[in-house]
């Protein structure tokens, strides 16, 4: 069995292996500045690590996974123009280093270079593969509209918000961990567990994403806090605050759209927050998730030592300092 360190190793190997057509640097560039930049590969790794569950025998799933890590990292430079975010991963995105439209470009190209990943599958399954990757990469497009939809939406519910970070965040990882799966020869009944559980493992980590923003360590989380709060970002912390609060508190959160002073709108905002235990309910949401995700794949009819690394890898993740 593969450890979490190895399994990055392997996939950081492939990534920066990647051939590429060098007759128009500029387009390539951008494309080996991004996937350079590092992160967590926790895609990729994920993948491979479904895989391991089910053979010891990995390097067939290893150009899927990266296919997977290309496409996600495709998705972020598209959404980084759309935000007009100037910074990635502490360092400037690919529309501020170069310009926004070598971004579109070199972006465009890196969903080709991630299809060409896929189809490096084994024969016997994949079409099946492609179908889980096509029917994660439409549904994470659509996430992304219903996003941008609630930036102009006077109101989110819950179940709206919860159902666009489903398909936004959590269907690719869902995808990836059932890429792998597939790939190591699980059944139609396992194989679907692990979809399950890697999808309430991304909801889990984007709802506790949120919460960090607002009230994790910026020296261990690293991001400067309270930039969701500024951007005006429709996150479960607001959606929850905005359908609990009553009163004064539901007046002030409206108002404090306006106000320009990001240090005070932080503080105001997180001050409503903690008068309505926002915090608290977001952690129990987050945990109900990752406490769904463990009893799929309990589900899962491999031995309890092949889930040793996945079960690891999903705690670390939820147990993220705050």
């Amino acid at each position: 069995m593969y450890n979490q360190s190895e399994l990055k190793e392997v996939v950081d190997k492939a990534l920066f292996n990647l051939p590429y057509n060098t007759e128009a640097h500029k387009l390539i560039d951008p494309v080996k500045y991004v996937l350079s930049k590092g992160g967590k590969r926790l895609r990729p790794v994920l993948s491979l690590m479904a895989c391991n569950m089910f053979t010891d025998k990995i390097d067939e799933a290893i150009m899927p996974a990266i296919g997977l890590e290309v496409f996600h990292n495709f998705t972020l430079v598209h959404d980084d123009i759309m935000d007009r975010a100037p910074v990635r991963r502490g360092l400037a995105t690919v529309h501020e280093k170069w310009d926004s439209n070598q971004a579109i470009l070199s972006g465009d190209v890196m969903a080709f270079i991630a299809n060409e990943c896929i189809v490096q599958a084994p024969s016997s399954s994949l079409v099946k593969i492609f179908r889980i990757f096509n029917k994660a990469a439409v549904e994470v497009c659509v996430g992304q509209q219903l996003d941008m939809d609630f930036e102009k939406a006077a109101i989110v519910r819950e179940d709206e918000y919860l159902r666009m970070i489903e398909l936004k965040t959590a269907v690719l990882l869902a995808a990836s961990v059932k890429t792998g799966a597939v790939i190591g020869g699980a059944d139609d009944r396992d194989s679907d567990l692990v979809y399950e559980f890697g999808k309430n493992l991304g909801l889990a980590f984007q709802i506790q994403d949120d919460l960090l923003d607002i009230w994790g360590d910026v020296k261990i989380f690293g991001k400067t806090a309270g930039g969701d709060i500024v951007a005006n970002k429709k996150t479960f912390p607001f959606v929850k605050a905005m359908e609990i609060a009553k009163g004064i508190q539901l007046t002030q959160l409206q108002e404090l759209f306006t106000v320009k002073d990001a240090e005070e709108k932080i503080s105001r905002v997180t001050e409503i927050y903690n008068q309505l235990n926002i915090r608290d309910v977001t952690e129990i949401l987050a945990h109900d998730y990752i406490n769904k995700a463990f009893g799929f794949l309990q589900k899962v009819s491999v031995d309890e030592t092949r889930k040793k690394e996945m079960t690891n890898l999903a705690i670390s993740l939820i147990g993220r300092k705050q």
